[in-house]
């Protein structure tokens, strides 16, 4: 993710505060658009779908709290960084912005170059985790970006639960996962029997082979790197 393509709302009701973060941002390189309160805020999220949202939590007609709780609800904005940089420092304040979903909460005043620090660490770590949607083992490659999985140089069609049980198992080798935990992470508040999670097994293993997979016993599975 170059600087150049990342792109960055800034939400704030100060227009002075907004034009000097503006700037040492743009300074930096990095696409800025702006917004003055909480509605504006959910507006240009929804056409830009920023990398990162720095927002003010004091703010007319929807505080920052609420624009952050609804934009959470929302899947387009589940990997969008939400950074509250705001005058209030009271504990409840605090909670409540990470509560709502939060990643980050600063305190007004900061100095230019101190905030632009801030920002390039948390785009550090959203660049971190896009590196980790596609794994590689040997001939076997599991890309969650494009939902492809190629295996001996052969692309596959996996069913999208078999894609999101074969991707948690890869992403920590050696790992065992629990039923529960799979049964969580993979189906949700779906309700399965334990043979479900069997079957998607025994059928990744005749997919991709089965190597890849060992079965320990009474508790659940985990990925075998080769």
């Amino acid at each position: 993710m170059e600087k150049k393509h990342t792109k960055i709302l800034l939400v704030d009701d100060e227009p002075d505060i907004v034009e000097i973060i503006r700037f040492n941002l743009e300074q930096n390189g990095y696409q800025i658009s702006t917004a003055s309160d909480g509605l504006e805020a959910i507006k240009a999220a929804e056409k830009e779908i920023p990398h990162l949202i720095i927002m003010d939590v004091m703010m007319p007609n929807l505080d920052g709290i609420e624009a952050c709780e609804r934009l959470r609800q929302d899947d387009r904005f589940s990997d969008t960084i939400i950074m509250f940089l705001t005058a209030r420092g009271e504990d409840y304040s605090y909670v409540a912005a990470f509560d709502a979903g939060a990643d980050d909460y600063v305190t007004k005043p900061i100095k230019p170059k101190v905030l632009v620090s801030k920002v390039k660490g948390l785009l550090r770590r959203l660049k971190e985790k896009e590196s980790k949607n596609i794994y590689v083992f040997n001939k076997l490659t599991i890309d969650r970006d494009s939902y492809k999985v190629i295996n001996e140089h052969k692309e596959l069609s996996l069913p999208r639960k078999e894609f999101e049980l074969l991707f948690l198992l890869a992403s920590k080798p050696g790992k065992v996962f629990t039923r529960e935990k799979i049964m969580d992470k993979v189906w949700g508040g779906d309700v399965v029997g334990d043979r479900t999670i069997d079957v998607h097994i025994r059928k990744l293993r005749e997919k991709i082979g089965n190597r890849y997979f060992k079965t320990v016993k009474g508790i659940g599975y985990k990925f075998i790197q080769p």
